[in-house]
């Protein structure tokens, strides 16, 4: 079987770019070159069918790639070094690392706008606001919109606070806010990353993929821990120039015996 990039991505299901995409990643090997034209195989098309159904099921690209450099076949019988004994071939592996993830419930898979709305018990209309305000962006995969896992989160403890009293417009404008100033420093965030440890480290996209997985928990950690301490102080402060000293002992009991705890998964 002979396929260009376009052929290859339609009967995959998925789009140019992402295939490009994937093999600049690393994700699935170079195509042969026929002139001007790169030609793409079966094994190509069932490599991105499978990274496309592990997508789907919720796995990173990081475990993805895991998945596929454990992959090989095994020798037929009769071959001349045949695995010594107790030998667990890369595809038993495999199996285990998906079961290892599994139960991390790294694979939960991603979830319809009606499936969110029914887990979280929030109407879809008040799910289109949320989209809307950027609290949560839907992905889009084989031209569906599907949200991870982490946004089923994200509405849950959205709606928490909206138990407290919170305005419901209010929220919504100053998330669309954050969302804004997210986006303009993750962009520097990256810039920071591309020119002090990507470029340095050259070709080793191995040094760089797990550069990346270290950092971004990390800095992950660090804005949440800022964004506590800096409302914490605001609050205190408020409350020390409101000479509001009752409330000023309570909120310092709390301050002290609260602990943030942020999640990696």
């Amino acid at each position: 079987m002979e396929l260009r990039v376009a052929e290859l991505a339609e009967a995959a299901g998925v789009g140019i770019d992402t295939v490009r995409f994937y093999q600049a990643r690393g994700l699935i090997p170079a195509p042969t070159r026929r002139g001007r034209f790169a030609i793409y195989s079966a094994d190509h098309l069932e490599r991105v069918r499978r990274i496309r159904s592990l997508v789907e099921a919720g796995f990173s690209l990081a475990q993805i790639r895991r998945l596929l450099e454990d992959e090989t076949v095994d020798p037929p019988l009769g071959a001349a070094n045949p695995p010594s004994p107790g030998h667990r071939s890369p595809r038993a592996e495999d199996r285990g690392l998906l079961e290892a993830l599994a139960d991390q419930s790294v694979g939960d898979g991603t979830l319809s706008r009606s499936e969110l709305a029914l887990e979280t018990g929030v109407p879809e209309a008040l799910i289109a606001s949320a989209i809307q305000a950027r609290l949560i962006q839907p992905l889009e995969i084989r031209g569906e919109e599907r949200f991870p896992r982490s946004d089923l989160e994200m509405v849950v403890a959205a709606l928490e606070i909206l138990g407290m009293g919170m305005p419901l417009d209010r929220l919504l404008e100053l998330a669309a806010r954050h969302a804004t100033n997210v986006d303009r420093l993750a962009e520097q965030a990256i810039d920071l990353f591309d020119d002090h440890v990507r470029k340095p480290r050259g070709e080793d996209e191995e040094s760089v993929r797990r550069a990346f997985e270290r950092l971004l928990p990390q800095a992950t950690q660090i804005v949440a821990l800022h964004f506590q301490r800096t409302v914490v102080a605001r609050a205190l402060a408020r409350l020390r120039g409101r000479g509001e000293e009752s409330a000023l002992e309570k909120a310092l009991e709390v301050t002290q015996a609260a602990r943030l705890e942020v999640q990696w998964r």
